[in-house]
């Protein structure tokens, strides 16, 4: 049996979790989700626990079944507590802005980069170099972490560019004069 899928989920006192079929609704102070359960799995909700359990005792069925509980485990987390991403900006001139829905990025490109911020997620600029991007879907505030960084990835000489706040750069040393 699956380590990961055999444990229950606990669901906290302010979320309430919903199953119909084969799709897992999860409401909470954070937002609403709503996830299709991959194949050959099914969830029940008994009391204050989620539980999944799986059609087979193959190979795809018992990954489909971790699968299916750390979904809905990130689901019940997201929209009690939510998800975050820290991303840095470093380089000279480099900034970053909020307006509306929309993300402005200056990276040192002859023009602005417009980054239009998906519904659900909510992006933060401290210093107009430190982004905080949140939002109760993990995968979607990975997503735009990701896009975001998209643009100008940290290069290994001067270091300039977007990272994850925390990220370990390794520099390369330059060309030297003979």
């Amino acid at each position: 049996m699956s380590r990961i899928g055999k444990s229950p989920v606990a669901v906290p006192a302010k979320v309430k979790v919903t199953v119909t079929g084969k799709s897992v609704a999860a409401e909470g102070p954070k937002g609403k989700l709503l996830l299709t359960l991959p194949r050959l799995t099914a969830a029940s909700v008994t009391g204050t626990n989620v539980n999944v359990t799986r059609e087979s005792e193959t190979a795809e069925a018992k990954s489909m079944h971790g699968l299916a509980r750390a979904l809905i485990n990130n689901m019940v987390k997201g929209v009690s507590d939510g998800f975050q991403k820290k991303l840095e900006i470093n380089g000279v001139g480099f900034k970053a802005n909020v307006q509306g829905a929309s993300l402005n990025l200056a990276l040192g490109y002859s023009h602005p980069i417009v980054y239009p911020i998906p519904t659900g997620i909510k992006v933060t600029v401290e210093e107009n170099t430190k982004l905080t991007v949140e939002g109760a879907d993990k995968e979607l505030v990975g997503r735009v972490a990701a896009e975001v960084r998209s643009y100008y990835p940290p290069e290994p000489y001067k270091g300039k560019g977007v990272k994850y706040a925390g990220e370990k750069i390794i520099r390369k040393e330059g060309k030297t004069v003979q």
